[in-house]
């Protein structure tokens, strides 16, 4: 999955007054069934892409991204103006999460489901399906059927 690394790609959030840059490509993608991001993304699942810290930054607007924090581990940003949700950054992890709608150049192929245990909406897709998340991302590991 990854790009070349002089890719750059650009989104903004719905009304445009944040623009943001994803440098490269994404290190991981895929759909997070967890209950903070259905609630968050007021949606049955989440589509993600996960990038380094360093290959995200703000471009315009940063004096509009707000930060909520439910928990330390995900900070999730929105703009102020439109309330659109851009991003989510999780400092234990080193990553942000660039939400899969932010950044239409980025071609989206998801290779995973997350907390696939609070799934509200069964997805028949042949991807591999975590209870939480993969065991390097300090999960259980454990799978589970479609």
């Amino acid at each position: 999955m990854p790009e070349s690394t002089s890719a750059v790609h650009s989104g903004t959030c719905f009304c445009h007054s944040v623009e943001l840059q994803a440098e490269g490509g994404p290190f991981a993608m895929g759909y997070c069934h967890c209950d903070d991001c259905r609630h968050w993304s007021a949606g049955p699942v989440n589509a993600f892409t996960l990038w380094p810290r360093d290959a995200v930054r703000v471009t315009k607007g940063a004096d509009r991204l707000a930060i909520y924090r439910k928990t330390e581990a995900s900070h999730r940003m929105y703009c102020t103006e439109c309330g659109g949700h851009v991003m989510t950054d999780h400092p234990g992890g080193d990553f942000t999460d660039v939400y899969a709608a932010i950044l239409p150049t980025v071609p989206f192929r998801p290779e995973v489901h997350v907390h696939y245990a609070h799934s509200v909406l069964p997805i028949r897709d042949g991807l591999p399906k975590y209870r939480d998340v993969p065991a390097e991302m300090g999960g259980s590991g454990e799978m589970m059927a479609e």
